[in-house]
């Protein structure tokens, strides 16, 4: 019998948009974890996914029945500068797979050795980045944002060379696709009009079912994938992360996120925050992912002229017309995000200068940006100490006088106080996958083989809301020489 069933849409389209190729075998393979909950979400027997068979099937040892394995061509704006072919260069799609509720999956093997569009490259990925993404991804979906899954990671017995020798891996990815914009890219710059017509039915008819048969199906779709991409990179802006490499290739169609290379979260804020170590001029720092994601959205309805209107010159003011709505679906978001983080039941114009006089001091008085928001949960009603953070952090006395203003305006709230505390801790996490402790899992697992570290981490991060008293060191901010300043994208 065989332990996953699949049903391989993307690869019944037209070869121009795949090579067909298997993953490269690895020497040893050895599990390293089971993403149980999401393996039996997706009908896979956990048991098996864990045994030698399963860890042969995410190493690329073996290839099951009904995979149908491949790598994607795509294209992209890699920090402005546009890469006529990138794709798949160490990824291999090994197939779809339905949830439980009918829902269609992307199955893929990151780290699954050379493909056509390596580049040069091994294809290989090391231990470290398949451990990274594992963390983060998984933390991301604890956390509400539309993201794509860890399944399993397996080590492969071989060594990777970067700038040193280093332990090889191999990620079980999921997503609700890996379409992105840098696919309908690849297609619009050879003027090939059918292949996009076929992505647009194709995205529409899998994420989008509620729009198709409108009369404008390119439309459509550049509207809808505007609303999700408002409300994703609404959510990180409110969550302190920072994606980090936010090029055209890396902006899923769905609205999840993907990539994790050189992500972070950031401890104590600053809007112009930057940690991955390849953005030298701050393209995508903090303050700046709004407009980036802007940016890119006008990329892809670029890539949707030839089929928004048979004139241009309208084809053009309809792609204008959608991404101009952008900013306010964006603001809107994170203004609905921000009041539930404040305790308001919503912002209004006068709340302007109370939540921009917040960060400010924030930035001055280099406060915490999570345990900040979690504390003020706490403040926002006495009855609440199972939850109190007050031994892991307390708010500066700079914040003193903003306090006493942002409690006048909570006594003009309509609220209850009780559920109005709900509400916030709901809205600000008490751990989140903070860049030290994620470097010190990692340093276990690569240094000493031992995955403790990183089984306690996940974890953790799987129930990010409750505070428990005994995993503050999971809570608190980095001490001084702990802090993280950079981290690596893992080509």
């Amino acid at each position: 019998m065989n332990a996953i069933v699949f049903d391989n849409s993307y690869a019944r389209l037209p070869e121009k948009f795949y090579t067909r190729q298997r993953p490269d075998p690895v020497k040893a393979p050895s599990g390293i974890r089971v993403n149980r909950p999401l393996a039996q979400q997706l009908g896979i027997e956990p048991r098996w996914l864990a045994s030698p068979e399963g860890v042969a099937v995410v190493a690329g040892n073996q290839v099951p029945a009904g995979a149908d394995p491949i790598a994607t061509v795509y294209a992209g704006h890699q920090f402005g500068s546009y890469n006529p072919q990138l794709g798949d260069g160490r990824a291999i799609l090994l197939g779809e797979v339905l949830d439980q509720q009918g829902r269609r999956f992307d199955l893929q093997l990151k780290g699954a050795g050379r493909t056509p569009y390596s580049r040069g490259g091994d294809g290989r990925s090391p231990l470290g980045p398949v451990l990274r993404e594992y963390l983060v991804s998984e933390a991301m979906h604890a956390l509400g944002v539309p993201t794509t899954r860890a399944l399993a990671a397996v080590t492969t017995g071989e060594r990777v060379v970067r700038e040193e020798l280093l332990p090889g891996a191999v990620l079980a990815r999921v997503a609700r696709s890996h379409v992105r914009i840098g696919t309908f890219q690849f297609f619009a710059a050879r003027g090939d009009v059918d292949a996009l017509q076929v992505l647009v039915e194709h995205v529409l008819a899998r994420h989008y079912p509620d729009r198709v048969g409108a009369d404008n199906p390119a439309l459509a779709l550049l509207q809808g994938v505007i609303e999700r991409q408002a409300r994703t990179v609404a959510q990180w802006q409110l969550l302190g992360f920072i994606h980090g490499v936010m090029n055209t290739d890396n902006m899923l169609l769905s609205g999840e996120t993907i990539d994790y290379g050189p992500c972070a979260f950031m401890d104590d804020f600053h809007p112009d925050r930057v940690f991955s170590s390849i953005d030298q001029g701050g393209r995508y720092a903090y303050r700046n992912q709004p407009g980036i994601a802007h940016w890119n959205l006008a990329c892809l309805a670029q890539t949707l002229i030839p089929l928004l209107h048979e004139d241009g010159a309208q084809a053009l003011a309809l792609a204008q017309e959608a991404v101009d709505t952008f900013p306010a679906q964006f603001q809107q978001a994170h203004n609905r995000g921000m009041a539930r983080k404040l305790g308001l039941g919503e912002l209004t114009g006068q709340d302007t200068a109370l939540v921009e006089d917040l960060f400010q001091i924030m930035a001055e008085q280099r406060c915490d940006f999570t345990l900040t928001f979690r504390r003020l949960a706490d403040l926002s009603h006495s009855g609440a100490a199972a939850n109190d953070i007050r031994a892991v952090h307390e708010l500066p006395d700079a914040l003193l006088p903003w306090l006493a203003r942002w409690r006048v305006r909570l006594a003009a709230d309509p609220a209850d106080t009780a559920s109005r505390q709900a509400d916030m801790y709901a809205a600000s996490p008490v751990f989140i996958p903070r860049n030290h402790l994620v470097a010190q899992a990692i340093d276990a697992a690569q240094d000493r083989c031992d995955y403790a570290p990183f089984n306690e981490l996940v974890d953790v991060l799987a129930r990010p809301w409750s505070y428990d008293p005994k995993l503050a060191r999971y809570a608190r901010p980095p001490a001084p020489g702990e802090v993280v300043r950079q981290t690596f994208c893992g080509t």
